[in-house]
């Protein structure tokens, strides 16, 4: 059983998850959720028992107990389909992107125009820029 562990400390280790989870019986893995970008600790972690009396034993005997000055928050974690999804982040740019592919076509024909005129002034009428085509 797969089973989130959130109200982490910022010091616990992954050795601590599992050492406090292995009075409950075999670990399988534990693992903390590190920040990408900081590479801090974002406060939860995950912890793999392969035995399910173990692992159902572990979520009521560690849930509410403190680790290092917090007391954990210990659910059975859920695959990612089934987490509701927040609404934030992500996208953007479309406005901006459809704003830059415009300015760039305004542009284009920015720069035909003049060329028009400039080899209308200078008497160079090709078909394609003579009104009378």
């Amino acid at each position: 059983m797969n089973i989130f562990v959130g109200n982490l400390a910022t010091g616990v280790t992954e050795d601590d998850l599992r050492q406090a989870f292995e009075g409950f019986g075999k670990v399988a893995s534990a693992r903390i959720i590190n920040d990408k970008f900081s590479g801090q600790s974002r406060g939860f972690g995950f912890v793999e028992m392969p035995e399910l009396a173990e692992a159902k034993a572990a979520l009521e005997g560690m849930n509410g107990k403190d680790l290092k000055g917090r007391n954990l928050t210990v659910n059975e974690a859920r695959p990612q389909a089934d987490r509701p999804r927040s609404g934030g982040g992500g996208g953007g740019g479309g406005a901006a992107l459809a704003a830059a592919e415009t300015g760039a076509a305004e542009e284009e024909a920015a720069a035909e125009a003049e060329t028009g005129a400039a080899d209308a002034a200078a008497g160079n009428l090709s078909r394609k820029h003579s009104k009378y085509h």
